[in-house]
């Protein structure tokens, strides 16, 4: 973007002998200021100038003063906005020579001749003349150049410009360049021709398109005179002519030729020949001017280095060198080169550091850049003043002069303000004019790189100036630049917030020193002290002009690009109220008034339980929300103006009485500490109270108050207050924009206990209620409690009672009790080395407000619910639980550290243990028995239930009431426990059943019947328990498993007195008793195992008592069976295959296949022993069915048969074998109560570590191994083990367990199981449904030989069973068919109503039978009529039976098998099945060879290249035979 408002500026002298300026400025002055220079530096790369005005000077007038002044002037000139290209002269014999102070109308140009009659200054950076001198040429014709014009040319010359080299190297200082403009009017010769005689001019009525003549003027151009005439002749001669031609309508008439020429030439000039001209004009104006300040800048460089090799000379004389080598820095100001001036300056500031150290170290300063003044006469002038008027007790306005006017409005840091260039060259300079003047020099640099908005208004004025030059009625030829809103540089104005923030301080000390040093000489200053007097009028004179030059750099570097959030301090209303404390920013004007408005924040909001988040989520601070570059370094930069303006305003309303409020804030720390005093050491004798203002330093509190806004803020308290708070307000605002988290914090909590301080209560707490959460989070642990304790006093006085318990008492008390256990654990921390004692907060500052906590709680509607972990730690159980004796109940024992510091009363004590299963989860509430006093440091509570649920647990809930206070802690079960946490670190809790409490088993019947719904056996045992009253509940605990209870039953004499849906209540049940539910139950889909919850609800002498357990059984088959049927004519032999279904073996005792009203069974000889089935050596049974003679068809008639089998499973039996073992041993040894632990834990261990092959060695060899028990280590097994009764004392129950166990298993190396016996044994058994599968149709198809059948046997019995025959031999047979509708039991069938026809067809390998007769056919088997009864009609008779003869010739030897036979419906489609019975299945023919003697032939002359056979002879055993 274009940078318009820049203060760059060169002078440009023009001549003007033909008064042309006005019809040339108003095509020249639009094109200024001049754009994109590019000077290359001496030491550096090339700079770029954007923009460089131009101040056009006429010859002979004076030198032009200051044109405007900005807005920050008030009635002084600045020196950064006057007209000075940086070369000014310095005053001689009392002339003033600096226009920065001087009047504009004082000094009259003086123009150095040829013989230099101009005076310089010795100094060069004093001297002001211009880059270019410009002389304005009107020259119509030839004649008119011959004959004046060029002799004025040359006069001029002569004149103005250096004909000689210069004499020295100062003339460099003063260098210059010339140029001539022609400038050329309508109507003229001259602007009838051609800029060059080489021109080409396009013949009338071309168009400008062809070139066919030149221009016949004779000779060279006016132009073309010019450059001969002055340019020079050298190849390095610099062109000095330029052309520029007026349009004839820029020309006002009265000044326009009326003579035209009467020759013309045909030349015209257009539009873009004419700003081709402009132009190259302006480029001409660039090159001369940078020429002319490079060689400026050389000179100065070479003076400067001259000068700065002679510091070790003496007279050397820092001022001297300042002036010489501030001149350099003004001319880089002067060309735009803002960079570079402000680097000269700080070349400056450091060089006077310098000089500043080496004059202290030495001592001497005359020596060593020349001395400074020791005091300033103006800062000793106020300070007298205000001192003599203190002490004469007047009562007048201290800051008022001589006229009575008020001048607190001045700027405190301004070049203008005095003669500093003057001061400074004269030697008479004090170190803080010195000081003040670098500094106003910088700032003003910064501000034009800022492009603050007050130099910015100081250009638009020059700007307007210079327009303002154009003649009144004469239009500007190019218009004017559009001025366009450039916004500031952020980055140079933070650093002008920097610089100030360091210059302050520095300035302060300075002004201190200097004023202590005019108020005293340096004798008495080494006698006597100050007077109180003095100092507070020395020190208000400091802290007045501290706090001016932060309010003055506040209102320069003031922008509306900072988006500054709006103020907290609105009033409820929303109108501003009129206050005498004026905004900062207007501190050059501030306003009076009588008295001040409080305003008061906003309403907070509803805040939720605690306090907010340091950084709301919504925060944008994490990456910056404003894309301009520098503005979070500008607000933070303004902020700590503010927060340094506030600080001065602090110290001030000390001396009053008046603070900020943290002096009153309450101190929360270690006992003993006295509050100390500032003790001086300058003498023996002095103490505090010498320190002390007397009397007469009361009327100095307000003396030397320069600043106004101070003032009236120290009139009273409310001002002060007021003033105080707004600037922590826009401190707080600007940090938000820079997005400093810590300082708003602090500034947020600055107000907050001012607001304390003021008793605001509710803008107080409002304030609390942001910030306290960042003094935890950052470590201000101590800080933190004393504004939780602040915050807890606003709102017990708002009355706002609900915050007041959950916002501040809440967490005053778990803070407290943080710092608490901070001091526990380094206090139990092993130390190598001594360490710095951290600091706690003493126990007396917050004791009681636990007990307000909980006598306000009680007014509240909801419980106030603090974390357990806040205020206690080192919360464990203790050891494993006791379990009581002669009752179903236990205790765990609760250890706890109380961090508070009061001791209170916990009505209820509760704790939650839960465990996940099979289910659902299990919980258990523990609760102590009545109130119990719980003490700061170590408690132990003992906490009991009646609920007894066997299992492992986890503590997941932890609850302390008191009042409406609940203490409560609570984790997810299940969680990994972080051992770093002090709260349940070991949470494990196991709980087990003992032998002689309640018990309930759920155990699966051992009769099953799978034609029926399967049932669950609930057995609850009593134990030592006798019961009054008893409630069973019986729930499902598995997916898919649906409980049929309206058809459970209870086993046994004792009924229930009421049954409910799943619930059954028992009357008085004796001890030692039990009582058996069966109840069926459905699954939804496949299941191994089932669980199912028992929940027994009973009361006793001892009281009411709970139990719940969640058994699983096993419902899968224990073995399987599988059954195939082979139907014959009259009966059907089924084959069941009984298999286990599991690992282990078992033993099949006995088989039943009962009956039906259709069918009856026959079974062979039973087993004598029962029949042991393996995993791979299934059982087969074999039963013959027929059907009963005269049952007819009737849908009301059963057909089902059922196979029960009566069986035991070998794992059963050796659970079975090890649980008696160790009952009777673990009663000798009097462990019986933990009987019921021991046995599951074996069993369960036996049930995993059994393998196939053990059950399958040990059903074969009759024992079993224990060893594989010895393997296992048994302490682990019972984990969490506590006393079963509480009378036992045994130390350790796990161990003694474990030693019986080993011990146990030691004595039983091998088990001998017992040889099962049904008397022995308790048997189960399945019932299995079997259906006869109904067949419409039964064919019996039987090929038989016809008899007698030659045959070569001679045994007939042989012959009869296996018939022999030779190859080739006629064996007539008869292929025999009949059918049977017997097994056609089907309650419908259309196929007994109608015909049946079907297809038969033999068929044999080709190389094994040759097949003669009818091999296929049809026959049919006639319908069944309704008069048939009985067994007529199902069976085929010998009239309808088919007799088929057929021709059977074996073709091979060996045992061949007879041809099949299949029977195949014809014309498919009806439905029906029907089977064959082929009787010659299985059986065989043997064929042999008829052969008597072979003759072969042994060479490979037969088929194939094997044997020939030669001759064959035959027996003839067999008179019929196929012959070849």
């Amino acid at each position: 973007m274009e940078q318009l408002f820049s203060s760059s500026k060169v002078t440009v002298e023009y001549h003007d002998p033909h008064d042309v300026y006005k019809l040339l400025a108003p095509g020249l002055i639009p094109r200024l200021p001049l754009r994109d220079l590019h000077w290359q530096s001496h030491n550096g790369p090339v700079r770029s100038i954007q923009t460089l005005h131009v101040e056009l000077v006429p010859a002979g007038s004076e030198l032009p003063g200051l044109s405007r002044v900005s807005s920050l002037n008030l009635g002084a000139p600045d020196a950064s906005t006057s007209r000075d290209d940086g070369f000014q002269t310095a005053p001689i014999a009392g002339r003033p020579g600096s226009t920065d102070q001087t009047d504009p109308t004082a000094t009259a140009l003086r123009v150095p001749g040829a013989g230099g009659k101009g005076r310089r200054h010795q100094i060069p950076g004093l001297r002001r003349t211009p880059y270019l001198k410009l002389l304005l040429v009107r020259c119509d014709d030839n004649e008119t150049y011959k004959s004046t014009t060029r002799a004025e040319i040359k006069d001029w010359i002569k004149q103005n410009t250096p004909q000689t080299k210069p004499a020295s190297n100062a003339e460099n200082h003063d260098a210059f360049e010339w140029l001539i403009v022609h400038v050329v009017i309508p109507n003229t010769v001259a602007a009838t021709q051609p800029r060059s005689a080489n021109t080409k001019i396009p013949e009338a009525g071309s168009d400008g398109k062809t070139a066919t003549s030149r221009w016949r003027g004779g000779s060279s151009t006016l132009l073309e005179k010019l450059r001969s005439d002055f340019n020079g002749s050298g190849k390095t001669a610099v062109d000095r002519v330029r052309q520029v031609r007026i349009g004839i309508n820029d020309v006002p008439y009265d000044l326009l030729p009326r003579v035209v020429p009467a020759v013309p030439t045909g030349y015209h000039e257009t539009a873009q020949d004419s700003e081709n001209a402009w132009t190259d004009l302006i480029g001409k104006f660039k090159e001369l001017i940078l020429s002319c300040f490079d060689t400026r800048v050389g000179q100065y460089e070479e003076d400067i280095k001259e000068r700065d090799g002679q510091r070790g000379l003496p007279g050397w004389n820092f001022c001297t060198f300042f002036i010489l080598k501030e001149g350099l820095a003004r001319g880089f100001e002067s060309v735009g080169l803002v960079e570079d001036a402000l680097v000269g300056y700080d070349e400056l500031s450091v060089g006077l550091d310098a000089i500043l150290q080496e004059q202290a170290v030495t001592g001497s300063a005359e020596a060593h850049g020349g001395a400074l003044l020791p005091y300033t006469d103006e800062l000793k002038a106020l300070a007298q003043k205000s001192i003599d008027q203190v002490l004469d007790d007047e009562s007048v306005n201290l800051q008022l002069g001589d006229n009575g006017t008020d001048n607190a409005h001045d700027i405190p840091i301004n070049t203008s303000k005095k003669l500093y260039r003057e001061l400074i060259l004269a030697n008479n300079v004090s170190l803080f004019d010195f000081r003040c003047y670098i500094f106003a020099r910088q700032i003003s640099l910064l501000l034009r790189m800022g492009n603050a908005w007050s130099t910015r208004e100081e250009l638009l004025a020059k700007l307007k100036e210079q327009q303002e030059l154009i003649p009144r009625g004469v239009a500007p030829v190019t218009p004017l630049p559009k001025q366009t809103d450039e916004s500031e540089n952020l980055l140079q104005l933070a650093e002008i917030c920097r610089r100030t923030l360091e210059f302050i301080p520095a300035i302060s000390m300075i002004a201190r020193k200097d004023i202590f040093s005019a108020l005293t000489s340096p004798e008495e200053a080494e006698k006597t002290s100050m007077d109180p007097v003095q100092i507070q009028v020395v020190e208000n004179i400091v802290a007045s002009f501290a706090f001016s030059v932060a309010q003055q750099i506040l209102a320069q570097t003031s922008t509306k690009s900072l988006p500054i959030p709006p103020s907290t301090l609105a009033v409820p209303d929303g109108h501003e109220p009129k206050a005498a404390i004026p905004e900062p920013k207007t501190m050059m004007h501030p306003a009076r008034a009588s008295s001040l408005n409080t305003r008061t924040p906003q309403r907070p909001p509803p805040s939720p339980m605690g306090f907010p988040p340091v950084r709301p989520p919504d925060d944008t601070s994490s990456g910056s929300p404003y894309l301009k570059p520098g503005l979070e370094e500008l607000a933070a930069r303004r902020a700590e103006l503010y927060a340094l303006s506030r600080n001065i305003l602090e110290e001030r309303g000390k001396k009053r009485g008046w603070t900020g409020g943290w002096a009153s804030v309450p101190v929360i720390g270690e006992p003993g500490i006295a509050e100390m005093q500032d003790i001086s050491l300058e003498t023996e004798e002095s103490s505090p109270q010498e320190h002390r203002a007397p009397d007469a330093v009361a009327p100095a509190l307000s003396a030397g108050l320069g600043n106004e806004l101070l003032r009236v803020a120290l009139e009273s308290d409310d001002n002060f207050y007021k003033l105080y708070e707004i600037l922590t307000d826009k401190a707080l605002r600007h940090y938000t924009v820079a997005g400093h988290e810590h300082s708003i914090q602090t500034n947020m909590a600055d107000l907050a206990v001012l607001k304390f301080h003021l008793q605001e209560f509710h803008e107080a707490s409002f304030y609390f209620y942001r910030t306290i959460p960042f003094f935890g989070e950052t470590g201000w642990s101590l800080l933190e409690l004393s504004t939780l304790i602040m915050y807890a006093k606003c709102l017990k006085e708002l009355r706002q009672l609900d915050d007041y318990v959950n916002k501040a008492l809440r967490q005053l008390l778990c803070k407290a009790a943080a710092a608490e256990r901070d001091r526990i654990q380094q206090k139990s921390l092993f130390r190598t080395k001594p360490e710095t004692e951290k600091t706690y907060p003493e126990k007396s500052s917050i004791s009681g407000y636990f007990a307000d906590l909980l006598e306000v709680s009680t007014s509240l509607e909801k419980e106030v619910k603090v974390p357990l972990s806040n205020l206690f730690c080192d919360v464990e159980i203790e050891g494993p639980p006791l379990y009581d004796e002669g009752q179903d109940s236990f205790s765990v024992s609760l250890k706890l550290h109380s961090l508070l510091v009061d001791t209170f009363q916990g009505q209820k004590i509760s704790l939650r243990i839960t465990s996940p299963g099979t289910g659902g989860t299990k919980e258990i509430w523990l609760q102590s028995k009545g109130a119990t006093t719980i003490r700061p440091g170590k408690n132990r509570i003992r906490l009991q239930s009646t609920v007894v649920i066997p299992g492992s647990y986890e503590v997941d809930q932890v609850r302390i009431s008191s009042s409406n206070v609940v203490l409560h802690h609570e984790r997810e079960a299940g969680a990994p426990v972080d051992k770093a946490f002090s709260i349940l670190r070991k949470p494990q809790v196991v709980l087990y059943q003992r032998a002689s409490a309640l018990d309930a088993r759920l155990l699966a019947t051992k009769e099953v019947r799978l034609d029926k719904n399967n049932s669950l056996d609930l057995e609850v045992l009593t134990g030592w328990n006798d019961i009054k009253t008893c409630e069973v509940k019986i729930k499902s605990a598995t997916g898919g498993l649906r409980l049929l209870m309206s058809e459970s039953s209870v086993v046994g004499s004792l009924q229930p007195l009421k049954r409910t849906e799943g619930a059954f209540t028992f009357g008085a049940i004796p001890a030692e008793s039990s009582i058996k539910i069966r109840f069926p139950f459905t699954i939804e889909h496949d299941l191994l195992n089932v669980a199912v919850k028992a929940e027994v609800t009973y009361s006793t002498d001892n009281g009411d008592f709970a139990f719940a357990k969640t058994s699983s059984v096993p419902i899968t088959l224990a073995l399987g069976v599988n059954v195939q049927d082979v139907f014959k004519h009259d009966c059907v032999f089924s084959r069941f295959t009984v298999s286990t279904a599991s690992a282990s073996p078992l033993r099949l005792f006995k088989s039943e296949l009962a009956g039906s009203d259709m069918f009856e069974s026959h079974f062979g000889a039973p087993p004598s022993h029962p029949i042991l089935i393996f995993p791979k050596q299934p059982a087969s049974l074999l039963y013959k069915v027929r059907r009963k003679p005269g049952s007819k068809i009737n849908p009301k008639k059963k057909q089902t048969m059922h196979l029960k089998l009566y069986y035991s499973v070998l794992q059963e039996e050796i659970e079975a074998l090890f649980e008696s073992i160790l009952l009777k041993e673990l009663k000798v040894a009097g462990l019986g109560e933990y009987s019921a632990l021991v046995t599951s834990k074996v069993i369960s261990r036996v049930q995993s570590s059994l393998t196939a092959y053990d059950l399958e060695k040990a059903a074969l060899l009759g024992e079993l191994q224990t060893r594989f028990l010895a393997e296992t280590s048994w302490e682990k097994q019972f984990p969490g083990l506590g006393h079963m009764t509480a009378s036992k004392t045994e130390t350790d129950p796990a161990s003694h367990l474990a030693e019986f166990v080993r011990g146990w298993v030691n004595r039983h190396a091998k088990l001998s199981i017992p040889h099962a016996e049904p008397s022995t044994v308790q048997l189960s058994s399945i019932v299995i449904p079997v259906d006869i599968p109904a067949i419409t149709i039964v064919h019996t198809a039987d090929i038989r030989f016809q008899e007698p059948l030659a045959s070569v046997e001679a045994d007939k019995d042989r012959q009869a069973a296996y018939p022999t025959v030779t190859t080739n031999q006629l064996l007539p047979a008869t292929l025999h068919l009949k059918w049977t509708r017997v097994w056609d039991t089907a309650a419908t069938g259309g196929a007994r109503e109608q015909d049946l026809e079907f297809g038969y067809e033999i068929t044999a390998p080709p190389d094994t039978w040759l097949l003669g007769g009818r091999r296929k056919g049809h026959f049919v088997i006639p319908a069944m009529s309704d008069a048939d009864s009985g067994d007529e009609g199902l069976a085929s008779t010998p009239d309808t039976e088919a007799d088929i003869p057929l021709l059977l010739v074996p073709l091979r030897e060996g045992w061949l098998p007879f041809p099949s036979v299949e029977i195949r419906e014809v014309g498919g489609g009806t439905g029906f099945h029907c089977e064959t019975d082929y009787r010659n299945l299985g059986e065989t023919v043997h064929v042999i060879a008829d052969r008597g003697k072979v003759t072969l032939s042994l060479d490979a002359s037969g088929p194939g290249g094997g044997p020939l056979v030669l001759e064959c002879e035959r027996e003839g055993l067999v008179a019929g035979r196929v012959v070849a």
